[in-house]
């Protein structure tokens, strides 16, 4: 037989407001419409970063990053503090300047440093009139990814 607890707040033992809920990877939520259920965790951002490739390279916020590493013009790499438990996770990444204008973008970078289960590499870039995409020292990148950690 299931119970169902009915509350409207939880808050711990003194009363003060607050608690800490663990959740298994087995919750689900349903959805806005009702008609369907989604796996709780696997749903939530795993990790997330705004960093400055201009001037002092470094990370603005962060969640689950570790360390930050300044690689050369526009290229830089998010080192995790929890560790994914393969490389098939996604990420979604976005650059632009502030105050600015331009085609700005900013990229997974493949090959010799394509993402790992600890560690992912960016390349920031614009792309000029009349020519290819160079890279560049963005102001503003940011970057969210979804998968399982280890």
């Amino acid at each position: 037989m299931t119970s169902q607890l009915n509350v409207d707040t939880i808050v711990d033992k003194a009363g003060s407001g607050g608690t800490n809920v663990k959740v298994a990877n087995t919750s689900t939520y349903v959805s806005d419409g009702g008609n369907a259920t989604q796996n709780t965790v696997q749903a939530l951002p795993k990790c997330w970063a705004r960093w400055n490739m201009s001037g002092t390279a470094a990370n603005v916020d962060t969640f689950n990053i570790s360390s930050f590493s300044d690689n050369g013009t526009g290229d830089c790499t998010q080192t995790y503090t929890n560790n994914f438990s393969n490389s098939d996770y996604a990420v979604t990444a976005c650059s632009g300047e502030l105050a600015g204008g331009g085609n700005r973008s900013v990229g997974v970078r493949g090959s010799s440093q394509a993402p790992s289960t600890s560690a992912v590499a960016f390349l920031s870039f614009y792309f000029p009139a009349g020519s290819g995409a160079a890279a560049l020292d963005e102001t503003f990148n940011c970057a969210s990814w979804m998968g399982d950690l280890a």
